[in-house]
């Protein structure tokens, strides 16, 4: 009997072994798990993302209104009789002229 218990325990240790330290084992499950989470996170933004780059594929194709924002947006086109007003915040302008000045001691 007491040969049983002693194999049963040293079964045990052998499986906690395993379990512990083993592979995959506890603590490989733990980081895999976190790594999923993370994944699902980047995958969430990542669905945003296409999300709003759809809305802006759908917005062109259909009309006008999308392609004119565009060109005014990222090329700076104006339409004919129109005036184009650019406004420049006092903190740039500071922080422009302040670098500008630096590069010209040098």
């Amino acid at each position: 009997m007491r040969a049983i218990i002693v194999i049963l325990l040293i079964f045990l240790a052998l499986l906690q072994h395993r379990l512990w330290f083993g592979k995959n084992s506890v603590p490989d499950y733990l980081a895999i798990e976190s790594d999923v989470a993370r994944q699902r996170a980047d995958n969430d933004k990542l669905i945003q993302r296409n999300k709003v780059l759809y809305a802006d594929t759908d917005d062109l194709k259909s009309g006008v209104e999308g392609i004119e924002e565009r060109a005014r947006n990222e090329l700076g086109m104006i339409k004919e009789n129109e005036v184009f007003f650019r406004i420049v915040s006092t903190n740039k302008a500071k922080r422009q002229s302040a670098e500008y000045s630096h590069k010209d001691t040098q």
